[in-house]
């Protein structure tokens, strides 16, 4: 088994403090010099699609933000657009005052009756089709509450509806007269954004036949999360990071976007769709496109967009026949019982999917940006469904250090230096670098400096939408997609769907059990190059163990950054029988097979799963033999960093202790506890 050297060092977590009096995002929620922020503007707000989740579960726990933080106009309303025979009280009663509705869906730490009361008020229903007659109704109630809210003849149409409505919406509003009125008029339309590059193309062309451009805000509400947005902030305004952007020192970049859920009832949906529409092309690109653009004029929204475009133009774009190898599709299969049943469906016996669908749960992809800055440098991109974790982080790593000067002394290893951008669930930035351990050799420890949003400002956790929303009514369009964005993100994702309907997966799918890591093949594609993905192992992933649940977050911190990365053949015995206890093992990839005294199989581990935690709490003979059922990826937890923890922050041994005899009946004294 490939283990690196282990180093005899207590972990060294460094917190980076940050104290401010004001938050600066670009252009969104910033505090201007006399510490108060601006209002959206006087509009009314018209949701086509009212009635379904959409306006339910986001847009009105958005705005419902927006007015508790006091960035909502008093001159606001909302006409709430859908079918369905219902009053403006009913509709209220539904939105708002059900269990079901903002009092369920809001993201505030406490639910503020009297401003959800304010908000709701505000709301006003019609019940509409989309043809003239039913539009000049909303024409109507639009204008009264103008006149009421005296908002200026602004109105912000949201197309909260499917892709094929967006054409006939924008035509029939023009019909009905809504131009010519005075006041700005803009629309956002919701993604997805077309379902390939002609379709994108011509939907330009529908809502671009009456509305200008600079009238049309393509939504991502990605770019709503604070962290997406520092991606700018970090790079231009810190003058230590920027120097090194480029090929001279960055090895590689890496973005993952991984999610626990399966496809949740929607498979009807997602089995038209897949992970490259659905996440790649537009979240994954766009992100992709603010990391690595070249620095603006100005922050003006123009500026911005037309750098992503130059970005995302210069991606190299792979014919069908060089597609496989660079971009690795799966789809998640069953997971299983310990006696061999079924636990949970695949996504081919998922409602309303085909049980031959050839359709992608899940992606990985290796592309190039051929441009000065990163010519030669690999951009990975992976996400999936029905994954192990739940979490998004880019991660930049940088060229390695040179190892020959540590020749003759203890190191024999270096790490290379990564920079992590922490997008969900947790929003923060994370540095990862090595120092020196403290004794009379050298040894070096990785460390890391993290910021957390969280801990550095007081903030209410938001959907992503308030940004968005606030932003288009003070008609700021930075942070949404622009015609040609759309349709430069696309030529670089049509060839791979392309390769993928000319070749169905067929039998090849599913090839990856739910729960896991993702098919093997995504570790082979960085694998070849020489790389490896970084994993990065998030608290709720450590508490799946008996041992690390419910633990205080920074003893958890400092154990994931003891983690120690190994590799175990296939047929290789990770732990024997009778052996001493010393470490613990979290499998990262791959599969293996534990057995009994007499050498009976009793079960089988799979990705993310834990095992060997006895030898954390004490140093007794294993009870089990652990063999590699297949190739696996592992991280490591040494029974000596792990004391050495408790040793650093002795609150945690009582702890410790109570859990071992509460969660696996053991005795287990201090001494032993903190005992090499």
């Amino acid at each position: 088994m490939l283990c690196p050297r282990q180093s005899t060092s207590t972990p060294l977590v460094l917190h980076l403090s940050i104290v401010t009096d004001s938050a600066k995002v670009i252009r969104s929620f910033s505090l201007d010099s006399s510490g108060t922020q601006p209002q959206s503007e006087p509009c009314i707000m018209v949701i086509f699609g009212a009635t379904g989740d959409l306006t339910k579960r986001l847009l009105v726990p958005a705005l419902y933000n927006l007015i508790c933080d006091g960035l909502l106009n008093e001159h606001f309303a909302i006409v709430a657009v859908g079918r369905g025979d219902m009053t403006s009280e009913q509709f209220r009663e539904k939105i708002g005052g059900s269990e079901d509705g903002l009092r369920n869906f809001h993201t505030r730490r406490e639910f503020d009756e009297a401003k959800a009361n304010e908000l709701l008020s505000r709301i006003h229903f019609v019940s509409a089709n989309i043809d003239a007659g039913d539009f000049r109704k909303v024409k109507e109630e639009v204008a009264q509450l103008d006149a009421k809210y005296q908002t200026g003849g602004n109105v912000l149409f949201y197309f909260a509806m499917a892709p094929k409505f967006f054409g006939i919406l924008c035509d029939t509003l023009y019909d009905a007269g809504f131009q010519d009125d005075r006041g700005w008029k803009r629309i956002i339309v919701e993604k997805p954004f077309g379902t390939d590059l002609s379709s994108a193309q011509q939907l330009n062309k529908e809502i671009l036949k009456h509305w200008n451009e600079d009238q049309i805000y393509r939504i991502d509400h990605y770019l709503g999360k604070e962290t997406v947005q520092n991606l700018l902030a970090f790079r231009f305004s810190n003058g230590m990071f920027e120097p090194l952007w480029n090929r001279s020192y960055i090895d590689n970049i890496q973005f993952n976007v991984c999610e626990a859920v399966d496809v949740q009832g929607r498979g009807g949906y997602y089995d038209s769709s897949g992970v490259l529409r659905d996440m790649m092309q537009n979240h994954m690109f766009q992100m992709l496109a603010y990391l690595c653009m070249e620095p603006p004029g100005s922050l003006t929204a123009d500026s911005i967009r037309n750098e992503k475009a130059k970005l995302l133009q210069s991606v190299r774009i792979y014919d069908r026949n060089e597609v496989p190898q660079h971009v690795v599709r799966g789809q998640y299969g069953p997971s299983y019982d310990e006696n061999g049943n079924i636990a949970k469906p695949g996504y081919r016996q998922e409602k309303d999917v085909d049980p031959n669908s050839s359709t992608e749960t899940f992606a990985a992809a290796r592309f190039f940006i051929d441009n000065w800055r990163w010519n030669g440098v690999p951009i990975y991109l992976r996400s999936g469904k029905a994954l192990w974790k739940r979490g998004t982080e880019i991660v930049v790593e940088f060229k390695k250090a040179p190892e020959a000067i540590f020749r003759g002394t203890e190191v024999d290893q270096l790490e290379p230096n990564r920079l992590v951008f922490h997008i969900q669930p947790s929003q923060g930035i994370e540095l990862l670098f090595q120092a020196k351990v403290p004794g009379p050799s050298l040894q070096l420890q990785k460390v890391d400096m993290r910021f957390s949003y969280g801990d550095a400002f007081k903030a209410s956790r938001y959907t992503g939408y308030e940004v968005m929303l606030y932003q288009c009514t003070r008609g700021d369009a930075t942070l949404f997609s622009r015609g040609d964005l759309v349709e430069a993100a696309w030529r670089i994702a049509q060839p791979i769907l392309d390769c993928w309907q000319s070749t169905p997966a067929g039998d090849a799918f599913p090839n990856y059990m739910r729960g896991t890591w993702g098919p093997p093949a995504a570790g082979d594609l960085i694998e070849r190059d020489g790389r490896r993905w970084f994993e990065v192992v998030t608290p709720d992933v450590l508490e799946r163990s008996p041992m690390f649940l419910g633990a205080d977050p920074l003893l958890l911190n400092s154990v994931i950054m003891a983690l120690r990365p190994c590799s175990a053949e296939k047929g290789e015995t990770i732990l024997r029988h009778g052996d001493p206890s010393k470490e613990m093992y979290m499998i990262l990839r791959g599969e293996v097979d534990v057995f009994d005294k007499h050498g009976h199989l009793v079960k089988t581990l799979k990705d993310g799963e834990v095992f060997g935690e006895i030898g954390l709490l004490m140093s007794t003979p294993r009870t089990a033999t652990i063999v590699a059922k297949t190739q696996c990826d592992l991280f490591v937890l040494e029974k000596k960093d792990f004391s050495r923890i408790l040793r650093d922050y002795p609150q945690f041994a009582e702890a410790m202790i109570a859990v071992a005899k509460d969660r696996y009946d053991l005795i287990v004294s201090n001494e032993e506890l903190m005992a090499h």
